[in-house]
């Protein structure tokens, strides 16, 4: 094993373990252990009725996902010499936000999707209803992780929240996703198509790597050439993906509706080296360097 697959397996782990802290309230996965109330505290009946609704929630948070988003948090953080702790708690809020998305993309109002991760998807075990809240759940939850720690730095988790909040919202993810819904019954053109793309898929990894400057309290030249990382390895992921999937997709717009396969290939180049060179300048930037082509690079 490399050094960088060694230290992506390590960041993984980390993640992991975060996503189980936060999700489970130190290991504790019931409804009430989420919450403690001075005047009120939750029945042993209602943590019952509330466990079909955790599982559901672990089932997919826990599915085995690649983490690139947690560890581009981590791995930000780690070349601005930020606070690896906060970027954990960032990059867990984060993933959780990711993993609903993934949730409600399946249902059957969606893609509706049988299989994620060679897994049965959520709606398919616990129903499409408890699916709904799973993600409800998971979304609502992730802001939770973030306000827990404003007593410690409000102005850095104040900055987290906005970023993710921003992201996943109308202007970033979810706009994405309603632009790629509507492509269902109008063709998008190339522009349509690609802003699509870089609210649906590059937004969530935007804030990813945002976080991991919120973590270390970055210039606003850091947090620019985050972004520019983030949009590059973003949209020639998604290239790639397309390729990837090539002759798998029926009717749907892809990017090869528009490139050749070669051109959709130098294009991904392009955008992975202006990535690369956002970064250039910062020392410890190894491992994004390396990870953006392996992005680029992978066969699967």
């Amino acid at each position: 094993m490399n050094k960088f697959s060694q230290r992506l397996n390590e960041d993984i782990e980390l993640i992991d373990k975060a996503l189980c802290r936060y999700l489970g309230g130190e290991g504790d996965s019931t409804c009430g252990s989420y919450y403690h109330r001075e005047l009120f505290a939750f029945s042993g009946r209602a943590d019952s009725l509330c466990k079909p609704l955790m599982s559901s929630m672990e089932y997919s948070l826990m599915s085995g996902g690649k983490r690139i988003r947690p560890v581009l948090t981590l791995e930000f953080c780690r070349m601005l010499n930020g606070d690896t702790d906060a970027a954990l708690r960032m990059g867990a809020a984060l993933e959780m936000v990711h993993t609903y998305s993934l949730i409600h993309d399946d249902l059957p109002c969606m893609d509706d999707d049988d299989i994620r991760r060679g897994k049965p998807t959520n709606h398919k075990v616990y129903g499409e209803s408890t699916a709904v809240l799973a993600g409800d759940g998971l979304l609502t939850h992730a802001f939770s992780v973030l306000a827990q720690n404003m007593d410690e730095s409000p102005l850095r988790y104040l900055n987290a929240v906005q970023i993710l909040a921003e992201s996943a919202g109308i202007r970033g993810m979810v706009g994405g996703q309603q632009m790629d819904l509507a492509g269902e019954s109008k063709r998008l053109t190339r522009e349509e198509h690609e802003e699509m793309t870089l609210r649906k898929t590059g937004e969530l990894i935007r804030a990813a790597c945002l976080l991991g400057c919120a973590a270390s309290d970055a210039s606003k030249e850091a947090q620019a050439a985050a972004e520019k990382y983030a949009y590059g390895i973003g949209l020639a992921f998604q290239i790639i993906d397309d390729i990837l999937d090539m002759g798998t997709e029926d009717e749907k717009t892809t990017f090869l509706s528009f490139y050749s396969v070669d051109g959709a290939r130098e294009y991904a180049r392009r955008l992975t080296d202006s990535a690369i060179d956002a970064i250039r300048d910062y020392p410890q930037n190894e491992f994004l360097v390396q990870l953006a082509e392996a992005l680029h690079q992978r066969k699967i």
